[in-house]
C-alpha cells in the first residue's frame, strides 16, 4: 500500500491524471511495439490503491513518464540491484566468493594475527577484502571450516616460500580462479601454482598454470571458524563429497 502511494505521490508531482499516463504510456508501447509497456487507467489506479504490482516494463514506461530514474522505482518494491552481490552467498553458499557485505557477527568474530598485519591493514584499509569460504571447500578442513569468514590483506600478494616453523605460521592465500575461488598453502614451481590443503583435509593438491589460470588476491590474515562442525556443516559435507572430489580432478 505504502509503495503505491509513494507511485502516486510522484505522478501527483508531475501534476498529470491517470488518463494521461495512459495516453502517454501507449505512446511508448506503439514505439517499441510491445504493448506491455501501455498503462491502463484503470490497472493505474489498483496499483496505487495497492492491489496490484507493475511489470519490469510498465515500471519503465513510469519511470519515463514521472521522469524518475528506473532503479528508485525498483527500489520501491524492495529490489536493489546494488546489492545483487550481498545475496549471491545466499543464493549458493557453497561456492567461495568474495562478499562486499560481512555478515556484522561474523566480522567480530574474525580473528587477526597481528604478526601478518602490516601496518594500516585495518578492517577499513583499501587492503582488506572478505570472503565467504564455501560449504563445499574443505581445502583447509578442520583449520578453517566450510562457511568461514575470511580476512585477506591484498597488500600481500606474493608467495612466502619459507620463514615459519608450523602449520599455523605458514602463509595461507586467497587465489582466483577462471570464475572461481580458492583458499589454501601455495607453492610455486616454476609457472605452476600448487594450492595445497590441509593434511587432515579429503581434498587434494591442485595445480594450476601461474598466472594465467591462477593469481594470488592477498593473503588470509583472519577468519572465524568453529572449534567443532556445526551440524550443517557436517551434513553439507557428506552432501558434497562428490562435489569436492570433482572439484580435485
Amino acid at each position: 500500500m505504502i509503495t503505491g502511494q509513494e507511485l502516486k505521490t510522484l505522478r501527483n508531482r508531475r501534476h498529470i491524471t491517470g488518463r494521461e499516463v495512459e495516453q502517454a504510456s501507449r505512446r511508448i508501447a506503439n514505439v517499441k511495439g510491445d504493448k506491455r509497456f501501455c498503462i491502463s487507467n484503470g490497472w493505474l489506479a489498483q496499483l496505487e490503491n495497492g492491489f496490484s504490482e507493475p511489470s519490469i516494463c510498465k515500471l519503465f514506461s513510469m519511470s519515463v513518464i514521472y521522469r524518475t530514474n528506473f532503479l528508485d522505482l525498483i527500489r520501491l518494491y524492495n529490489v536493489d540491484v546494488e546489492n545483487k552481490e550481498k545475496y549471491e552467498r545466499v543464493a549458493d553458499p557453497y561456492l567461495t566468493q568474495l562478499v562486499s557485505y560481512p555478515d556484522e557477527h561474523a566480522l567480530a568474530e574474525v580473528l587477526t594475527v597481528p604478526a601478518t598485519q602490516p601496518a594500516g591493514a585495518d578492517d577499513k584499509s583499501p587492503h582488506v577484502i572478505y570472503a565467504h569460504l564455501g560449504l563445499a571447500d574443505f581445502a583447509m578442513y578442520p583449520m578453517i571450516r566450510p562457511g568461514a569468514l575470511l580476512k585477506i590483506d591484498t597488500g600481500q600478494n606474493k608467495l612466502l616460500s619459507n620463514g615459519w616453523y608450523n602449520e599455523y605460521e605458514r602463509p595461507i592465500y586467497f587465489v582466483e580462479l577462471r570464475q572461481a575461488y580458492a583458499c589454501g598453502w601455495c607453492e610455486l614451481q616454476r609457472d605452476q601454482l600448487l594450492i595445497i590443503p590441509h593434511h587432515s583435509s579429503p581434498s587434494s593438491v591442485r595445480q594450476f598454470s601461474y598466472p594465467r589460470e591462477a593469481e594470488i588476491l592477498g593473503r588470509v590474515i583472519g577468519y572465524n571458524t568453529p572449534c567443532v562442525d556445526i551440524e550443517s556443516h557436517a551434513e553439507s559435507r557428506k552432501a558434497t563429497t562428490m562435489s569436492v572430489k570433482s572439484i580435485n580432478k
